[in-house]
């Protein structure tokens, strides 16, 4: 399966959505200059193309392998993960100060999208070592970043997020794992997490875990949290990885997808000798874990505009080369490509318009990673309450549009060789990782919503009113308004009940409004007449038929929570 990176539509939305020139108008950003930027877009896009998009099926025909030494990656894996390490691109978005380029979260974000698109299980290592690298220098020791946020920063060590517990899932607070002193100011850690995604791989000399854990007399629940960090490898004196850490990787998961990343069950402390640090103070696991997890969401939340993007260029270079029955309507009796069909080119326009919606939805949010780095006033709350909608929107969007892509197939979509069926299976756990889709809902009813008392949701609202032209645009504005200050007045049952259908909703309504934008843009724009061509008509398409559908959610999002209710849990098995 050939891949070509989507520089113009990443280079598109970057100018009108995030707004890159502002950005490198600022102090903190003025190494992102447009000769830059498109050295980065272009440049990426070469080595994902070239080095990583050919190892695509390997990595799910032969995945990941759990040996008694650990986590075998498939073959080129560890060299395509170096070279990628070599070639800078893990420094695009860490601070200078750290070791790397300190060019806009944004940019980075662009960088993450097209390796996801080329390989998305590959991707995964840095995409979680991002968070890791957040993690440390807000909150870690000048020693612990001194240590290990250069060799994070270029991603020659990867670092992981360990959470997951067999008896905590999404309530971080039922956590088991210990943490004991061992009375030189380190930590002795015990006890078993599961699902922690590259958990153990040979394609780098170290792994950073960081690692949620209770402490001796700790408080019950997530008060009682602390967070800490935890080296597959011990350092030596001159910093290198030296002696294992006590840390064994028991087993990993086999998984509908994304075989290509290991999901590991890993045990601490078998040996009562794995050591760890404190990262910030005891009891601040929480807020510390949150700064990893938001980064996390957004980035989630580009997978799912990275799957859309690959199976959408599958689905199009199928549908031109499959010859099928003449056109309906035509003199002519010759059989056509299919993607002459009104139906298939439905579905191919349909699976533009959400997959570069997707886009522009995490970019933007992206934005906010770095206005709020400049100290743009407001930055923060918008980011916050974005969040929640890159993060579910854009993941099932991947999940949308890949089984989209599946029916562009026909029974061929079906048939494994083809390699369709990888991108549904790959995308189907981005709703459910990271915080699943309905935690998202719950935290935007529940909390961001509220922000401001209801003024970040407000201003939000009065700039997509400020600049939306269509008339169903700005009745689903309207109706996100009235919907959004009801849900506010209601208790926490009925906010719940409605709370994914609203998400639906507002996530929609934002990208609209930034769809139209780009169309906008693009009908004024000199530059590629394809290009213009094809987002002048996503944008139209999205406009006018994908916004109306939204409105259909409105009677859900408005309703009470008591027909859920209504009866006995014991009834659903009726």
């Amino acid at each position: 399966m050939s891949f070509t990176a989507p520089t113009a539509d990443q280079r598109f939305v970057l100018d009108h959505v995030v707004g890159i020139a502002a950005l490198a108008d600022s102090e903190r950003f003025a190494a992102a200059t447009e000769d830059v930027v498109e050295a980065v877009l272009e440049g990426i896009g070469d080595f994902a193309a070239g080095e990583w998009a050919p190892l695509l099926r390997d990595g799910d025909t032969v995945g990941a392998k759990w040996t008694p030494d650990g986590v075998v990656m498939p073959e080129g894996f560890g060299k395509a993960y170096r070279d990628y390490v070599e070639g800078g691109w893990g420094t695009i978005g860490v601070p200078e100060a750290y070791g790397g380029q300190g060019l806009p979260f944004a940019i980075q974000t662009a960088v993450l999208d097209t390796l996801g698109a080329a390989n998305m299980g590959l991707a995964l290592a840095p995409t979680l070592t991002v968070g890791a690298i957040e993690a440390l220098i807000h909150h870690g020791s000048p020693e612990q970043q001194a240590l290990y946020l250069p060799h994070l920063a270029t991603g020659a060590w990867t670092g992981t997020m360990n959470l997951t517990e067999p008896q905590a899932g999404s309530d971080v607070g039922a956590l088991r794992t210990q943490a004991k002193p061992r009375g030189d100011g380190t930590w002795s850690i015990k006890g078993t997490k599961i699902f922690i995604s590259f958990g153990d791989h040979d394609m780098a000399p170290n792994i950073v875990h960081l690692v949620l854990a209770r402490t001796p007399g700790a408080p019950a629940g997530t008060k009682g949290i602390s967070l800490f960090l935890v080296p597959k490898y011990r350092l030596d004196a001159e910093g290198n990885p030296g002696e294992l850490n006590d840390v064994r990787v028991v087993s990993i998961e086999h998984k509908m997808g994304l075989h290509a990343s290991p999901t590991c069950v890993l045990s601490f402390g078998d040996h009562d000798d794995c050591v760890g640090e404190l990262i910030g103070g005891e009891y601040g696991g929480i807020r510390a874990m949150f700064t990893m997890m938001n980064n996390a969401r957004l980035n989630v939340g580009l997978q799912g505009a990275q799957v859309a993007e690959r199976a959408t260029q599958a689905a199009v270079t199928y549908a031109q080369e499959r010859i099928q029955s003449p056109r309906a309507g035509s003199a002519s009796k010759e059989s056509v490509a299919i993607i002459e069909h009104p139906d298939v080119r439905r579905m191919l326009m349909r699976m533009k318009a959400q997959t570069q919606a997707a886009r522009a939805l995490v970019y933007f949010a992206a934005s906010h990673v770095d206005r709020t780095a400049i100290g743009e006033a407001g930055a923060q709350d918008r980011l916050d309450l974005l969040t929640p909608l890159a993060k579910a929107h854009g993941t099932d969007i991947g999940c949308e549009v890949s089984s989209i892509g599946i029916q562009v197939h026909g029974g061929m979509g079906y048939i494994e060789e083809t390699g369709a069926a990888q991108f549904f299976r790959d995308a189907r756990i981005t709703p459910i990782y990271e915080g699943t889709n309905g935690i998202q809902a719950a935290d935007l009813v529940g909390r961001k919503l509220g922000l401001d008392n209801g003024g970040v949701f407000a201003r939000l609202i009065a700039d997509m009113r400020a600049e939306a032209g269509d008339e169903g645009l700005i009745a689903l504005v309207d109706a996100c308004d009235a919907i959004g200050r009801d849900l506010l007045g209601r208790d926490a049952d009925d906010r719940l009940a409605a709370s994914y259908p609203f998400l639906t909703m507002l996530s929609t309504a934002v990208c609209g409004w930034l769809m139209e934008r780009q169309g906008r843009a693009a009908a004024e724009a000199s530059g590629d007449p394809a290009f213009l061509a094809m987002k002048t008509a996503s944008a139209r398409f999205y406009v006018e038929q994908i916004v109306p559908e939204a409105m259909g959610l409105k009677a859900a999002a408005m309703a009470k929570a008591d027909i859920l209710y209504s009866i006995e849990a014991e009834t659903f098995a009726a």
